[in-house]
């Protein structure tokens, strides 16, 4: 099912059904048990389970124990599907109440658990699983965001207006795709040292994720991809025959999608762009010590610095009242747009992906816009305030982005204030959710979302560790 016909048909849950809950939680004065069952999990770490039994036995907030015992592992309990396939670890994952994997999700959902792999060599088979499955999935198509489990399968957006192959659920080009699987892979790489997963097929996905990068430059034409679909939603097509609204081409990379899987508007996403210096460094690190290709690493980093320099000219702009900002797009012809999106890689996110220094001057000023009534998806009511965009609509605040405000922060109050407004706001459920409504938070979408569970975990784990007493 795809994301927006799932909110539209099973959304914003009845307020009653969650308020019962409520009621009957105040009343007992006990947490109700809506973790999976043992023996209808998909997989269980003893490293993360450790992990569980510490933060609530350290943490006297019972609420902030019982949403970490439900959250943190719900990626493990709910969406990974592994296996060994001969010899060969490999494991497909999907977002929760949709069954594809999309590229980001799958290393933003097992991204938490690379810190404990060095102590749980299933977990560290199970990653290097997902990373074995990306590579697969890019050779397919790497100018697609999301893949089924079944390889001939033809999904219900088997008629869209592109080069659609079997196998792939969605064909939304966007950088950030073709970055994440490279982070996953690099951190893994540093933590375990492990290079089995990063063989003859990862190589050439590396090179095809460089090739595409190029592409996209449009240097010398729009290139071979182009998208359109028959829909009632804007968001989910792109104009001008299908290649968006044109650019000038200054060497940064188009992005047609953002990372909600919304259309861009400016399809040079400058938050994909900065994710994409970083990303090819990496893989040029890779390709060097690991495929000992020094050509195809310099090519990398060649291209890296191409983007880096074209950041530098062409992302900011000076805004009248919070001085140099970095913009959410821009077109190369002088056009811009001033925003920020809930979905990462976004604006606010920046830090948390390495791409700047959450000290950054331009960042702060950046994270003061987008924290504020200028960002026009900045949504503020009685139940809360965060950022939310175009996905899912007007006064929908998601909790991925209040995870992630409190996840760059310097500030011990604005930390502790997110992890008080997420324990406030799951809607009496145990889990986070893609978004609720500024000023009800049992009005939901996607009650089995597991990136912004096991994000959120990640959240309080590294609060625990680094600041315990802000979990009181």
């Amino acid at each position: 099912m795809q994301r927006r016909d799932f909110i539209r048909n099973t959304g914003l849950l009845g307020s009653g059904l969650v308020l019962s809950r409520l009621q009957g939680f105040a009343a007992s004065d006990t947490f109700p048990v809506v973790r999976t069952p043992l023996d209808a999990r998909r997989f269980t770490s003893t490293a993360v389970e450790k992990a569980i039994a510490e933060f609530e036995s350290g943490v006297k907030n019972k609420e902030l124990a019982w949403l970490f015992n439900n959250c943190f592992p719900n990626t493990l309990d709910t969406t990974v599907f592994h296996q060994v396939k001969n010899g060969t670890p490999d494991t497909y994952v999907i977002t929760g109440d949709i069954d594809a994997m999309w590229l980001r999700d799958s290393s933003a959902q097992v991204w938490p658990y690379l810190q404990f792999i060095k102590e749980d060599k299933a977990l560290q088979d199970l990653v290097a699983g997902v990373i074995n499955r990306q590579s697969t999935c890019i050779l397919r198509d790497p100018y697609a965001n999301a893949f089924y489990n079944d390889p001939d399968k033809r999904g219900e957006w088997a008629k869209d207006h592109t080069d659609m192959k079997p196998g792939v659920h969605e064909r939304k080009w966007e950088i950030d795709s073709l970055c994440y699987p490279i982070r996953l892979a690099y951190r893994y790489w540093k933590g375990t040292g492990d290079t089995k997963p990063f063989t003859g097929q990862w190589k050439q996905a590396v090179l095809a994720t460089l090739q595409v990068f190029r592409d996209q430059q449009r240097k010398s034409g729009n290139g071979p991809y182009k998208f359109q679909r028959t829909t009632p939603f804007g968001t989910d097509t792109l104009s001008m025959n299908g290649y968006g609204y044109p650019v000038k081409s200054v060497g940064l990379i188009c992005s047609a999608f953002r990372p909600s899987d919304d259309a861009t508007v400016y399809s040079f996403l400058i938050p994909s762009n900065l994710f994409a210096v970083i990303s090819l460094r990496q893989a040029a690190e890779m390709m060097a010590a690991i495929a000992k290709d020094k050509a195809s690493a310099d090519q990398l980093t060649n291209l890296a610095a191409e983007v880096e320099k074209a950041l530098k000219e062409h992302a900011t702009v000076v805004h009248p009242q919070f001085g140099k900002v970095y913009a959410y797009e821009v077109n190369g012809f002088g056009s811009y747009n001033l925003m920020d999106d809930a979905n990462v890689p976004s604006l606010l996110s920046l830090p948390y992906l390495g791409a700047v220094k959450n000290t950054d001057p331009v960042y702060q000023n950046t994270r003061k816009l987008v924290l504020s009534a200028s960002n026009p998806f900045f949504f503020k009511g009685t139940a809360g305030e965060g950022i939310g965009g175009p996905h899912v609509g007007q006064d929908m605040i998601w909790p991925m982005a209040i995870t992630m405000r409190g996840l760059t922060s310097n500030s011990d109050a604005e930390i502790k204030n997110c992890i008080d407004l997420l324990r406030r706001t799951h809607g009496g459920t145990g889990f986070m959710h893609e978004a609720f409504h500024k000023d009800d938070p049992t009005k939901f979408t996607r009650k089995w979302f597991a990136w912004a569970n096991t994000l959120f975990g990640e959240f309080l784990w590294k609060t625990y560790k680094e600041k315990p007493q802000l979990l009181a």
